[in-house]
């Protein structure tokens, strides 16, 4: 039998917590998402203030992040390229998005799910994502 490694609640509720206090401190408000490995939501916040859009954007960020194992703003890059590029709708889900913020967590070599973060800039999205996974690989878990 495989054993597929997955980020538990505890660690993406603490991962949800710490980027709403940094988005706070910022002055500033954000949808944060942590996904399991298949995307599939484990903890949600959308902040006061947090732009509509971005509830489902965060989402498919972290969605995204999981099933590609590569950070969402690469599909993205990807699918742009002028030459190499082609449509999103490739990789079969609606749910893929090609936006900075989106960062998947690894554990012993596996994603173990994703987290992401919607409502800034996607260098801010990307740096507050982050730090989430940072948190949730420092966990012994």
């Amino acid at each position: 039998m495989r054993t597929t490694p997955t980020i538990d609640y505890s660690d993406a509720r603490r991962a949800v917590d710490l980027i709403v206090e940094k988005a706070s401190q910022m002055q500033k408000a954000v949808a944060v998402a942590v996904a399991d490995p298949h995307g599939e939501l484990i903890a949600f916040a959308r902040m006061d203030g947090a732009p509509l859009p971005s509830i489902t954007i965060a989402m498919n960020k972290a969605f995204t992040a999981a099933r590609a194992r590569k950070p969402s703003q690469e599909v993205g890059e990807k699918v742009r390229h002028p030459e190499k590029g082609y449509d999103i709708a490739y990789y079969g889900d609606p749910r893929f998005v090609g936006w900075g913020g989106g960062v998947p967590v690894w554990r012993n070599g596996e994603v173990a799910g994703a987290v992401a973060v919607s409502g800034l800039s996607a260098e801010e999205d990307v740096s507050l994502a982050k730090m989430g996974v940072d948190l949730i690989t420092a966990s012994p878990t």
